[in-house]
């Protein structure tokens, strides 16, 4: 398993492949299963190359099996912190570590940009994340928002965390 930046040459639809089958798995009975199963291919490709996201691919055997964006906060209100955009991994590459390898390298990418703290969003339903993003030193920041997604209102919570020196010297 490699973990790398994005490349110029790489595919963006392969990519949004990676968001498009976690999605499916992780949000089974979250978001409604209409909406979900309608996903079309390359629906994320496009996100890749806005300007201030940095994106990590975690390759296995040529293949990308999992990625993390980050950057400097999209919201105003949390100017001057570091964002974990996202996190997703094929379902396959779940429980092997590969979303902690991907969370830390994400972490130390945020150090090396000069964040001292960092924040996420995550779905209040989707368990799982949070128990990860608990386990990785995240903790309850308080925000919240609301989105309607295929129809149906989901709450996100946000999660934040100090950039540990540790994770600061693998930048």
């Amino acid at each position: 398993m490699i973990i790398r930046c994005l490349r110029p040459g790489d595919s963006r639809a392969e990519l949004s492949g990676v968001y498009e089958a976690s999605w499916r798995w992780a949000y089974r009975g979250i978001v409604p299963q209409p909406y979900l199963d309608a996903l079309p291919a390359g629906h994320w490709a496009g996100f890749f190359d806005l300007p201030g996201v940095h994106t990590l691919i975690a390759e296995h055997n040529g293949s990308f099996a999992g990625t993390a964006s980050f950057g400097a906060s999209r919201f105003p209100e949390y100017e001057g912190m570091g964002e974990l955009i996202s996190l997703y991994l094929r379902p396959e590459f779940a429980g092997r570590g590969l979303g902690r390898a991907l969370l830390d390298a994400a972490l130390s990418g945020l150090a090396g940009l000069g964040f001292e703290r960092a924040f996420l969003y995550v779905l209040e339903e989707n368990t799982r994340a949070r128990a990860f993003y608990e386990r990785s030193g995240f903790l309850p920041g308080g925000g919240a928002a609301e989105s309607e997604i295929g129809g149906r209102r989901l709450r996100e919570l946000q999660y934040v965390r100090r950039i540990s020196m540790e994770v600061a010297r693998l930048a």
